[in-house]
Formats: structure tokens, sequence, C-alpha cells
């Protein structure tokens, strides 16, 4: 079992700044892939932000330049620091981790979701 606890989120005014947090913990032996997700009412939900066990990162173009992505590994733990926040990056915000298993699998899990609203 693995479990993923986010928090973080909340409503800010747009140019304010959020940091969400994800932290895992249960029976995985690393995590090799850190994502962000987020999900606007009646839409799909879209990948953010990447970053892997070696630190590279991605990003979906338009939050490059007001987003980041962070881990501490030996926390287990990847942050997403928004700032420039604008109305459109209202959505609930997914954390998602693809985690290495003792018997060499990889699984990927998910966590609860955490919302974040931003008012104009």
């Amino acid at each position: 079992q693995v479990q993923l606890v986010e928090s973080g989120g909340g409503l800010v005014q747009a140019g304010g700044s959020l940091r969400l947090s994800c932290a895992a913990s249960g029976n995985f032996l690393h995590i090799d892939v850190s994502r962000w997700y987020r999900q606007a009412p009646g839409k799909e939900r879209d990948l953010v932000a990447a970053i892997t066990t070696d630190g590279d990162t991605s990003y979906v173009d338009d939050v490059k330049g007001r987003f980041t992505i962070s881990s501490d590994n030996a926390k287990n733990t990847v942050y997403l620091q928004m700032k420039n926040l604008k109305p459109e990056d209202t959505a609930v915000y997914y954390c998602n981790i693809d985690a290495s298993r003792y018997s060499g699998s990889i699984y990927n899990y998910w966590g609860q979701g955490t919302q974040v609203t931003v008012s104009s």
C-alpha cells in the first residue's frame, strides 16, 4: 500500500502564491517520477509539471515561469510552488507518482486532490 497526502491548496487572489505538498508513504523502494495534474470543472485532468529522481523537470506551457516543481527524496515529498496565479489556474490539483516496489515492479499512484481557487 502506498498513500499520497496532499496539502497546501486554498483560496488566493489573482497574482498570489500557493505551495502544494504531496507526501508519499507506504511500501515502496523509491519514487521514480512525480507529477502534478489539475482538473478544472467540466474539463479533463491535465498534466501540469513533472520531476524525475535526477531532478529533471518539465512543465506545460501555460505555467512555465510561474510554477516550480521540486522534490525532497529523503522525505518522499514533492512540491509545487505556484506564483502569479491566475483565475484560470483554478482546479483540483492531484499528485501522481511512479514508485518502484521491492519486487522491482513500478506502480502508479494518485493523491486525493487539493482544491486551488484563484479569485479575480
